[in-house]
């Protein structure tokens, strides 16, 4: 069952590999709600769903073109995640950078 989730349900949104997917469609071109159904084993409802709940999340627009609904990605959606993971990638940046000395600093020692 789909319900309401909260503003700050980003997270709750990117939970499920069938949403992520969504985005990675998304990523590319707005696309046509039927398109993006084309793309899964699964119901057009159940689809429709994810897609909802990408809406509720702000990840995801709506813009209707006569009888069809597009669908894009709304970067600003992702910026309570790319928040969230700023002191992560800090972190990633300062063990990868020493990792970097280690290697230089065997590889010197090395070729003595």
């Amino acid at each position: 069952m789909v319900t309401k989730l909260p503003e700050s349900s980003s997270f709750a949104a990117l939970a499920d590999p069938t949403r992520r997917a969504i985005l990675d469609l998304l990523r590319v071109e707005p696309i046509a709600a039927g398109d993006i159904a084309a793309h899964f084993p699964v119901s057009r409802p159940a689809i429709s769903k994810h897609v909802r709940i990408l809406k509720q999340a702000g990840l995801v627009t709506e813009r209707a073109d006569g009888r069809n609904r597009y669908y894009a990605l709304a970067p600003t959606g992702l910026a309570t995640v790319d928040q969230w993971l700023q002191p992560y990638r800090a972190f990633w940046a300062a063990r990868l950078i020493t990792l970097k000395h280690m290697i230089e600093e065997e590889n010197g020692n090395g070729g003595l």
